[in-house]
């Protein structure tokens, strides 16, 4: 698939105990908040994990990242669906053999509350 600018790409996820779990073990984030439930029986996802929607539209597309900025607005937890949506806001081929590629994104949960936002560029080899 030929991206192009104004393209959007969406992926969506529920994140489950299971997930916080191993992403408790890969990062050693074990904040109180990641491991033990609250009163609704719900762990708080890291963030660096909820994060990995938009890693995904990357990868998907063959991006190598050179920078990635997140902002984070409010808790996902185990059970929220969380839908990613990135613009393309640049494509463009360079003389290297190159593209340099640089999009937005936004992640809202299943109640359409923004959870986390930012960018990444890269280039895609």
């Amino acid at each position: 698939m030929s991206l192009k600018v104004g393209d959007v790409i969406t992926f969506e996820r529920t994140f489950t105990a299971e997930d916080v779990e191993l992403f408790t073990k890969v990062s050693g984030d074990e904040g109180l908040h990641h491991v033990t439930p609250d009163e609704q029986g719900r762990l708080v996802v890291q963030g660096l994990l909820s994060a990995t929607l938009p890693t995904k539209i990357g990868g998907d597309n063959n991006v190598l990242a050179r920078t990635m900025n997140f902002e984070f607005f409010m808790p996902v937890f185990t059970g929220d669906t969380i839908r990613c949506e990135a613009i393309i806001d640049q494509y463009e081929k360079q003389d290297n053999n190159r593209t340099a590629i640089s999009a937005s994104f936004k992640c809202t949960n299943q109640k359409d509350k923004q959870v986390l936002g930012g960018n990444f560029a890269g280039v895609i080899l």
